[in-house]
């Protein structure tokens, strides 16, 4: 395993610029994620470090060294892709096996490799099996045998769970966790999925527009977001924004919607009578039936164990989520508690956190 370290660096296509002085220190052993919505540039960020986008701008090393002119052959790395590029002439052990081929390894060192590999992905039935005979999960498990026999580096992986159905990637998420920590490799791992990057992740970086976000570990974006975007991207259902203005003094602050209604500030808050902000809550905060406010029920969605509602307050629609089945109608009424200490404070220019 290897140290990944990313040195200002920037990608541009002509006149459009794609990623923009992106910096981040990947240890070794660590398995970072990098996530964003489509379009941020995390897939052309990871192709830069396999050697297969060459970089306009700052330096990537591995181990140390760094790779600007080294060819993606020679960079020790493997990477796992969205499509699982399965030679569909070749059996599993032939495809796992490719690679070794190429490189001119010996037919017991092949057989070695591959028997490793194939007992820690589970496919020692599957060997003499051609990918047409193999389910969408068996097929990634090969991909990845594919990467393992290398025994890279780094491995890189490249939204390598989007084609699968939604119980089969629960499942497969914690088998690459799992064969992470039993490999103790550096990983780097590309998804949009903001739940696959929190459960898999030892730290997670945020892109957005071809910058850098925010890095940090899953619950530390959760708990202290540096702005509205990390906010609102990590976390499902997403945080909740309201348009707030600061009310008082003296310790005495409040937090006023547009349609009037007062909320407490926080105990930390001292900002100026006047000041304009937004409000943030995450839905698990929001406290039902504890003679909080008043609010209009719109929807009632029940995930079996968590029940979710959606509400008006005022003029603004929010989310909250709780773990009692309740069985409310439409328009009906409920109270709801906001805890002043949940709430998270934003700048409504920047989306910069307040505190």
């Amino acid at each position: 395993m290897a140290s990944v370290t990313l040195s200002s660096v920037s990608k541009s296509f002509g006149t459009v610029r794609v990623l923009e002085n992106i910096s981040a220190d990947i240890q070794e052993g660590e398995f970072v994620v990098l996530v964003g919505p489509s379009g941020c540039g995390k897939s052309t960020l990871l192709r830069m470090i396999a050697g297969l986008e060459e970089i306009t701008e700052g330096t990537v090393s591995i181990g140390g060294q760094v790779v600007n002119g080294t060819a993606p052959k020679e960079r020790d790395i493997a990477m796992v892709f969205q499509n699982y590029a399965l030679y569909p002439h070749m059996t599993v052990a032939e495809n796992m096996a490719f690679s070794l081929t190429l490189a001119g390894s010996s037919k017991s060192e092949k057989d070695r490799r591959v028997r490793e590999a194939a007992d820690i992905l589970g496919l020692n039935d599957l060997l003499d099996r051609k990918p047409k005979a193999l389910s969408g999960g068996q097929r990634q498990r090969v991909a990845m045998g594919r990467a393992i026999v290398r025994s890279p580096r780094v491995f890189l992986f490249d939204e390598p769970l989007s084609n699968l159905d939604a119980k089969l990637r629960v499942a497969m998420r914690a088998e690459i966790r799992a064969l992470h920590q039993r490999l103790n490799s550096t990983s780097i791992y590309v998804t949009h999925d903001q739940v696959e990057a929190m459960t898999m992740a030892d730290r997670i970086v945020v892109l957005n527009g071809g910058k850098i976000e925010q890095i940090g570990a899953p619950l530390d974006l959760y708990d202290d977001p540096s702005n509205m975007f990390v906010a609102s991207f990590i976390g499902s259902p997403a945080m909740n924004f309201i348009d707030a203005e600061v009310s008082g003094e003296d310790g005495n602050r409040s937090l006023v919607l547009k349609s009037g209604t007062r909320i407490a500030a926080p105990d930390w808050c001292s900002l100026a009578d006047g000041t304009q902000v937004i409000i943030g809550m995450r839905p698990e905060n929001f406290q039902l039936g504890e003679g909080g406010m008043q609010v209009s029920v719109e929807v009632v969605e029940h995930t079996g164990s968590e029940t979710h509602i959606i509400v008006h307050l005022g003029n603004e629609k929010i989310v909250a989520v709780t773990n009692q089945r309740l069985d409310a109608a439409y328009g009906q009424t409920m109270e709801l508690g906001i805890p002043p200490e949940k709430l998270q404070l934003f700048d409504p220019e920047s989306g910069v956190r307040i505190g």
